[in-house]
This record gives structure tokens, C-alpha cells and sequence, in this order.
């Protein structure tokens, strides 16, 4: 079986029973923390794949991974998981939850990222643009990337904009090179 049919699978489930427990949005917030968890701590990931590491383990990992104490729901689905050893998809299982509920909750996920802190009229300006294209609410966050120089990269749901001077200079390169090796 594939890893993105187990996690779909797990995910719809979970939806399942958690709007039956009236803990949809809880279970939102905390897979939205493991997700993040997942992103920033790269040996998280390598410690589910690890068939050394007990299952126990695991599932602390898991649990201090969303930070605090995780609702009842959650620890129980977390042990359900580790119990099947499904703990290597948990992050996929997380991200398909996220994408079910948003689906079924009618959110679109929002996203800019520029090289400076921008005012607040630029970030309602791109939220109302955002809301013109895709109504639903907005789940809309912001973030500092020096990295790309300049401009701004706008995600909305699984559409990107790159709109940063890396990308445009990345662009230019590559139309020199090209240009060079016909020349030749």
C-alpha cells in the first residue's frame, strides 16, 4: 500500500472522530504544531523511520513534539498510530488532516514571505487580493526570508507566486547561458 493512501486513510478517520468527539478544531491546532515540529526538528522525522527506537519512545516524541500535554484525542489517536507502527507517515497523516479540514471547513491557507518586514496595508492589500481570488476565510501568516533579496513569494493554498528578485536574477542566468552555448 502507499504511503499517501495510509495517510489519507488516517487522516479522514481522524477527521471522523474528532468532529464525533467536537474536537475538530483542537486536533487542528495540534497537527498544525507536529507539522511545524516535523519542519524545524529534521531528526524527528529520522526517529520514526528508526526501527531501533521503542515504541514508547516514539510516541514520547510525538507527544512533547506538539509541546505541553496534548488533548486526549490526539494522545489517543498518537498511541493508535505507534500501535499499527504507522509512526514513519504521521507527518503525511498530519499534513492530509490539515488539507481535510481546511477542505471541509472552507479555509484557504495563506502565505507571503518578503526580504523586510512589511506594514500592515501591504499584508491587508495581499489578504484582500487573496479573498478575490479563492472567497472562503483566510488562514494568513507572514514571514522574513533574506534570502531571497527582494520582492515576494505569495502561496495560497498549493499556488505559488514568485515574485522575488532571486528568482528573477535565477531567471536572467539562466537566459545568459542559454544565449552563451547557442554562440558557440
Amino acid at each position: 500500500m502507499n504511503e499517501g493512501m495510509i495517510s489519507k486513510r488516517y487522516a479522514k478517520a481522524l477527521l471522523l472522530y474528532a468532529i464525533e468527539q467536537k474536537a475538530e478544531d483542537a486536533m487542528f491546532i495540534e497537527m498544525k504544531k507536529i507539522t511545524s515540529a516535523f519542519n524545524d526538528v529534521p531528526q524527528l522525522r529520522m526517529a520514526m523511520d528508526n526501527p531501533t527506537l521503542n515504541a514508547d519512545d516514539k510516541l514520547t516524541l510525538i507527544k512533547a513534539a506538539v509541546g505541553g500535554k496534548p488533548n486526549t484525542e490526539f494522545s489517543r489517536f498518537a498511541e493508535l498510530v505507534v500501535k499499527n507502527r504507522r509512526e514513519a507517515f504521521f507527518q503525511n497523516i498530519a499534513l492530509s488532516y490539515i488539507d481535510l479540514y481546511c477542505e471541509a471547513k472552507r479555509i484557504n491557507t495563506g502565505k507571503l514571505v518578503t526580504a523586510t518586514p512589511v506594514d500592515d496595508a501591504v499584508i491587508e492589500k495581499m489578504k484582500g487580493l487573496l479573498q478575490t481570488i479563492k472567497p472562503g476565510t483566510l488562514d494568513f501568516e507572514t514571514k522574513v526570508d533574506p534570502d531571497i533579496e527582494g520582492g515576494f513569494i505569495l502561496y495560497i493554498d498549493t499556488y505559488r507566486l514568485d515574485a522575488s528578485v532571486k528568482n528573477q536574477l535565477k531567471r536572467i542566468k539562466q537566459q545568459f547561458i542559454a544565449e552563451n552555448s547557442k554562440i558557440g
